[in-house]
């Protein structure tokens, strides 16, 4: 794939991002950020790239235009279906883009339908498991993440200390394992994956959350659902690891330096500070949990090479064609 190709990728990607016209504006700041990001990857102006389709100078057609094999014409696709899926199911405007997309790529309708279809259901996974409902609660569901400073009420998980580290440390490898597989629709699963082990977490110590709550602390941390998509398949792409080739598994087992390995760290950061945030009645402020969550994530960054042959010997043993029962099961 050469840049010019990857270009119109990443420029549909971004305009997929935009499609449902309902970014606010630190949406947008973290679409920036990741975009400026992603800029030392390569020799691409992505940020650049994202100017261009903020202020509507490319079109659709023309990003389709220098996508010229069946295979990069359906990635882009693939990374489009899972980019408006990346925050839940598809509004009636993404529906429409990506349909308006299909048309332009010359995909085959019911090929590109099966593709979306399994998006969508992953997008539509409730954030628990059928196990998860063992567990008593004993406080209401919130959206509210921020809330004011308190003396920690001490609250207790159902789940030992050990439990609690290996929950996190397992969520932290599966991801971390997922980001090797060439494939979009494994780095989409990262996502409802990482939102589980906030349930899962927040449950143990009583709290019943929604997925609304979910996003919402994510977001305090400075987590975008469809930012993150964007980075970790950007920097797939960028390096030649995204899209379903032979020796596809085996070339991102042995360039894992060509991404961040963020997945890895940031579920492991995420699962640590969901931990600290519950444990202590959710008592925290909106900059300590950030702080709290920067702090872990370095952290969780130099452990990363630490874990890479769990994450290598795990990639190994996932079946790309099962990625929606492995959400499910969670």
């Amino acid at each position: 794939m050469n840049e010019q190709q990857q270009e119109a990728i990443l420029t549909l990607s971004l305009m997929a991002a935009f499609a449902d016209g309902g970014k606010n504006e630190s949406e947008r700041a973290e679409i920036k950020r990741i975009a400026d990001a992603l800029a030392g990857e390569g020799a691409i102006n992505i940020a650049s790239l994202y100017q261009n389709v903020l202020l509507k100078r490319v079109s659709m057609s023309s990003a389709a235009a220098a996508l010229t094999t069946t295979e990069t014409r359906q990635l882009a696709f693939e990374m489009a279906v899972c980019v408006c899926d990346a925050d839940g199911v598809q509004s009636a405007a993404e529906k429409k883009f990506l349909d308006e997309l299909r048309g332009e790529l010359a995909l085959d309708q019911q090929q590109a339908s099966a593709y979306s279809q399994q998006a969508e259901a992953i997008a539509a996974l409730p954030v628990s498991t059928a196990s998860d409902s063992a567990t008593p609660t004993t406080t209401g569901a919130t959206r509210t993440v921020a809330v004011p400073e308190a003396v920690s009420t001490g609250y207790a998980s159902t789940m030992s200390e050990a439990e609690l580290d290996k929950t996190i440390l397992n969520a932290a490898i599966l991801n971390g394992a997922l980001e090797l597989l060439p494939e979009s629709l494994s780095t989409m699963a990262i996502i409802p994956l990482q939102m589980k082990l906030v349930y899962r977490i927040g449950k143990s110590y009583g709290f019943e959350l929604d997925r609304g709550h979910i996003k919402d602390f994510l977001a305090t941390l400075g987590v975008g659902l469809t930012s993150q998509y964007l980075e970790q398949a950007g920097r797939k792409l960028l390096g030649g690891l995204l899209g379903k080739v032979g020796g596809g598994l085996l070339r991102g087992l042995g360039k894992q330096a060509v991404s961040s390995g963020m997945s890895f760290a940031s579920t492991y950061a995420l699962g640590h500070v969901a931990r600290r945030y519950y444990a202590g009645g959710r008592s925290f402020s909106s900059e300590m949990l950030r702080e709290t969550f920067d702090s872990v994530l370095g952290e969780a960054k130099g452990l990363q090479s630490r874990y890479l042959p769990e994450m290598q010997a795990r990639a190994r043993t996932l079946d790309s064609a099962q990625i929606v029962d492995l959400v499910r099961q969670g």
